[in-house]
């Protein structure tokens, strides 16, 4: 089950050591992508977004997709990847600090696919043992012929082993609530990245776009639970 904390992070050192038990973690899936249906007790669901729209001359696509393969897109305020950024992306093990309500909890997962090819780029990470939730998930862009930049967040999960009955409840009650959050920030923090690099930020003189948001839409294949 989930290594939890309470208001506070875990050392740099602790989370190199924990990283490394992470890649000898086995898989808690259970279940071939296909399989993952609501007719099968999973939740399915995904949040998709135009992020980006590149002109002639523009690498907005590829400033995306440095972004996607490094995690930045993700709030760290709700999850904060760790990982060895100098392993190759596929087969990368990774621990998500997950927070919620000043629990901290380190949920290991793996990049066990990935999709790179000229206008298209994506991964997915699949969960291991003492992860908080038993799935995939898949984060993928794409650009059409028109230079329209496209980012598709899509999950199938079942939930995993809580660590503590507070923990659990606070999964239940507001797991819905803070995936939401979660993916509406990954789509602008891409959506910056896209156009402005990694620093995330418009400078001053930026003669590109104004308006920061971007209309997020979600797709549920499943019930929505609570408070979503």
């Amino acid at each position: 089950m989930a290594e939890w904390r309470l208001w506070r992070s875990w050392p740099a050192a602790a989370i190199k050591l924990r990283l490394e038990q992470a890649r000898h973690s086995p898989s808690n899936v259970g279940a071939h992508e296909e399989e993952m249906t609501g007719d099968h007790g999973w939740h399915h669901f995904y949040s998709e977004a135009v992020i980006a729209t590149e002109a002639e001359g523009e690498d907005r696509f590829g400033r995306a997709r440095a972004a996607l393969a490094n995690y930045q897109f993700s709030a760290p305020a709700i999850v904060l990847a760790h990982f060895d950024q100098a392993e190759p992306l596929l087969w990368r093990c990774m621990l998500l600090e997950v927070q919620v309500l000043g629990l901290h909890h380190l949920c290991p997962a793996i990049v066990n696919r990935v999709t790179d090819e000229a206008d298209v780029f994506g991964f997915r990470d699949d969960t291991l043992e003492g992860h908080l939730e038993r799935g995939v998930e898949w984060f993928l862009l794409t650009r059409n012929d028109q230079g329209q930049i496209r980012f598709r967040i899509e999950a199938r999960w079942q939930q995993g082993e809580f660590p503590n009955w507070w923990s659990r409840i606070g999964f239940i009650v507001l797991s819905g609530y803070y995936q939401r959050k979660w993916h509406r920030l990954a789509h602008h923090r891409l959506w910056l990245l896209a156009h402005y690099g990694s620093t995330r930020q418009p400078p001053r003189d930026a003669a590109g776009p104004t308006h920061q948001g971007v209309d997020v839409v979600f797709t549920y294949h499943t019930n929505r639970k609570w408070f979503q």
